[in-house]
């Protein structure tokens, strides 16, 4: 497992609907916010390579010391994110991953899972799209895949 991870879902306008501290390491005070700060900066540059490119998985977005971002952009020409737009469903989600990791391959299964786990939230009858994710059932899925991947 990562020695420090943070993952994150960031919604529409950038609003952050799910976050979770997934490392291993010893938790400093500001350590979270320390990872909101660098992953909302890194928002910049996702949004800068959603235009020059069509892939979902965009490895190493941006650096910080030895911390590195990854995200998976999800994109409307997905075919299930298709079935989500048709059910009105908000798009234009992604899903961030601070992470000291060399794993890419895990790295990848982790988001690979992860965004599986996200569409069931957002086919859920009771889950408000662009609402923040409270499911404890999610959150303990989401840090067993990361205990598994990362």
């Amino acid at each position: 497992m990562a020695n420090t991870a943070c993952f994150i879902i960031v919604g529409r306008n950038d609003i952050p609907i799910y976050e979770a501290e997934v490392g291993s390491a010893a938790k400093r005070e500001d350590a979270a916010q320390l990872h909101q700060f660098i992953l909302h900066a890194a928002l910049d540059v996702v949004q800068d390579l959603a235009w020059t490119t069509s892939a979902m998985f965009l490895k190493s977005v941006d650096r910080f010391n030895d911390l590195v971002v990854s995200v998976v952009n999800v994109v409307d020409s997905s075919p299930v994110v298709n079935v989500c737009f048709f059910l009105n469903l908000s798009t234009h989600t992604r899903l961030m991953l601070l992470h000291d990791s060399r794993n890419e391959d895990g790295i990848k299964s982790f988001f690979q899972e992860v965004h599986e786990l996200y569409i069931k939230i957002l086919l859920n009858p009771l889950y408000l799209p662009g609402s923040r994710i409270t499911s404890s059932h999610f959150d303990t899925k989401v840090r067993a895949l990361a205990r598994k991947y990362l």
